[in-house]
């Protein structure tokens, strides 16, 4: 059973940066593709960004240019990388991972990701 925990979130002021980091054990990252989703108060959980099990990387346009989405299966941890933060980015983040047919392509649909961290509270506000 693969586990996920996540780190790195926090309080940040507007156009400030953060760094969110998720660990596996269980089983490798190498076999899965990753992605981030959040969920403000309110909102529906959404699709923020993910990497394919051979390194494409997508991002939803909200984020496109601001947030980097990394995986490093040596470490078996993969990373979001967040600049330029607005108010709006305010949300628990989570990581996840799921198995998808294409090894260059990763989906963004909560459904085709099956182990969940627990989620870390990502706050934007002056």
């Amino acid at each position: 059973q693969l586990q996920l925990v996540e780190s790195g979130g926090g309080l940040v002021q507007p156009g400030g940066s953060l760094r969110l980091s998720c660990a596996a054990s269980g089983s490798s990252l190498d076999y899965y593709n990753i992605a981030w989703f959040r969920q403000a108060p309110g909102k529906e959980r959404e699709w923020v960004s993910c990497a394919s099990r051979g390194g494409a990387t997508s991002s939803a346009d909200f984020v496109k240019g601001r947030f980097t989405t990394s995986r490093d299966n040596a470490k078996n941890t993969m990373s979001l990388q967040m600049n330029s933060l607005r108010l709006d980015d305010t949300a628990v983040y989570y990581c996840a991972v799921g198995v998808y047919a294409s090894r260059w392509s990763c989906p963004s649909t909560r459904g085709d990701y099956i182990f969940w961290g627990q989620g870390t509270q990502v706050t934007v506000s002056s």
